[in-house]
């Protein structure tokens, strides 16, 4: 079938401002956007650019917004596709060039939740014991890829006025290491989360759970955190 693709195309070292370009690709049914863009890439314009690396939805580089959806363009088959498919860069971040976008923001807010086990005693001479039931409870969250597919959806980090809400990717990391048994700065953690840039920064439009390509109950698991949160503030006497 023949597919076309509409896309953004932005280079600051040569143009004023972004503009669109549509491309016409040979593609079989099972062909994935990721494959057509490689293609276009190749046969067409060596100057299109995008990230990718894996293209097995795995490592989470090629995230961008396919007909106004956040998502992975190794995911997305052509036979899902009709007529025209417009390609634009992930919203909310600074674009580099074309479908590039600047993603140093998010993995300043990411590293500001501390996403990593932290212990306040030596190590033991064996790993830390986990049993399985406690391994579950934060296990859909270790799925997370940092696509930032999620926090480019999210209509707060859409808003100039919340610039500094550490958005829901960052989140879910935290709420990985909140729920992990073998965590010992629970205090800290929630200090880092209780405010309204961190977990209270969330309005609950779901728009991360929906596009999330692991599917996460991201919003679920921020609403998690409030809730430990809040327990925190108001323990059972």
């Amino acid at each position: 079938m023949l597919l076309k693709l509409k896309i953004f195309r932005f280079d600051p070292e040569k143009d004023e401002k972004p503009y669109y370009q549509t491309f016409e690709v040979e593609a079989d049914p099972m062909d994935r956007l990721l494959d057509c863009l490689n293609r276009i890439r190749w046969e067409q314009d060596p100057t299109l650019s995008f990230r990718m690396s894996c293209g097995h939805g795995v490592c989470g580089s090629d995230g961008m917004r396919i007909n106004g959806i956040c998502g992975l363009a190794c995911q997305k088959l052509v036979r899902s596709f009709k007529e025209e498919v417009l390609i634009q860069p992930l919203p909310v971040f600074h674009v580099v060039k074309d479908l590039v976008v600047d993603l140093g923001s998010f993995f300043e807010k990411y590293q500001s939740v501390k996403p990593y086990l932290i212990n306040l005693v030596p190590p033991p001479d064996r790993e830390r014991i986990q049993f399985p039931e406690q391994h579950q409870a934060f296990e859909e969250a270790i799925r997370c890829i940092l696509c930032a597919c999620c926090t480019a959806s999210c209509p707060v980090n859409q808003s100039q006025e919340t610039e500094g809400y550490v958005g829901p990717a960052a989140l879910v990391r935290a709420f990985r290491y909140l729920f992990d048994s073998r965590d010992e700065a629970s205090e800290e953690r929630i200090g880092l989360l209780d405010h309204k840039d961190g977990a209270w920064g969330c309005q609950t439009q779901w728009k991360c759970t929906e596009v999330c390509p692991k599917e996460i109950p991201v919003t679920k698991q921020i609403g998690q955190i409030k809730k430990r949160i809040y327990e925190n503030r108001h323990p059972k006497g």
